[in-house]
């Protein structure tokens, strides 16, 4: 597989975590932990259900301690704390501030072996947090003080995505198919919170029950497994910017379905994320148009 092959499947999880608000909305008022669970579980159960025919995938579990703890830590631990950071803070200063992974990720890059933080990967993940900083602060976020822990929750969430997909790069001899591992994983450690600090509430319609299967099958499924692609085969630089991207689809998803409504702010961030990340990836096309490509 071609880095450019891996960076195009790792786009792909970009653009199914931009569901992730539409579809989540659409499940009613079911507890975060609750959903984390059963959507988790619906993506670990996919996944499994793939090696039956391809049984030799099973061995894909059996991996060192330390990539458990990576994969299993970065699933779970940042969706834990982006759900905390949603619980103790709005949605619009929770998010401002855990998007702040994007550019963490082409920050870390630099640290890995073979890797180059060049110019252009710096100013595209810089246009694309200007271009989320306008998206999310247009709605007229502010900050308070009793809101700390909830934004302390969602700055240590970006850290800890950021961390988990660099260091996935590190550990790219773990095959992808381990990522089904730490789903179940992840799943379960959902479910024991849940039912620790949670009160059960089941969908009470089928449209309900739909929207947490899509959940289950994509943004907290099959995205994961690209997105491990990518970071393990791809650029990981134009990823990181590329994921500026995100919210804006998000975005474009619930006006779409019509949960939110079009705004200038929305234009004018489409510009900076758009510009930015074909900014960062730059790279990608300079080798499409090489003839020895």
């Amino acid at each position: 597989m071609t880095s450019r092959t891996a960076t195009l499947i790792g786009l792909t999880a970009i653009l199914m975590w931009s569901l992730l608000s539409v579809l989540t909305v659409a499940t009613g008022k079911i507890p975060a932990f609750q959903l984390a669970a059963m959507t988790f579980a619906i993506g670990a159960v996919v996944a499994f259900a793939s090696f039956i025919f391809r049984p030799a995938a099973f061995g894909a579990l059996k991996q060192p301690l330390t990539a458990w703890i990576v994969g299993v830590g970065g699933l779970f631990g940042y969706h834990a704390l982006y759900f905390l950071a949603l619980r103790f803070a709005p949605p619009a200063e929770a998010g401002l501030l855990n998007y702040l992974w994007p550019l963490l990720i082409v920050l870390f890059s630099s640290l890995l072996p073979g890797e180059r933080l060049l110019s252009h990967h710096i100013v595209g993940a810089l246009l694309g947090l200007a271009g989320t900083v306008l998206l999310f602060t247009g709605s007229g976020a502010s900050f308070e003080a009793g809101q700390l822990p909830g934004l302390l929750a969602a700055f240590v969430a970006a850290f800890v995505w950021a961390a988990y997909s660099v260091m996935s790069r590190k550990l790219k001899a773990v095959p992808t198919d381990a990522v089904a591992g730490f789903c179940l994983a992840t799943a379960l450690l959902a479910a024991l919170v849940h039912g620790a600090v949670e009160t059960t509430v089941w969908p009470d319609a089928a449209a309900q029950w739909l929207a947490i299967a899509a959940l289950g099958v994509g943004p907290v499924g099959a995205a994961f497994f690209a997105w491990d692609v990518g970071m393990k085969r791809g650029d990981i630089r134009v990823l990181g910017a590329a994921s500026y991207a995100t919210p804006l689809l998000s975005t474009a998803f619930l006006i779409l379905a019509g949960f939110a409504k079009p705004s200038a702010n929305i234009a004018i961030a489409a510009v900076l994320i758009a510009g930015g990340g074909l900014i960062a990836a730059r790279d990608m096309f300079r080798k499409r148009l090489t003839p020895s490509s």
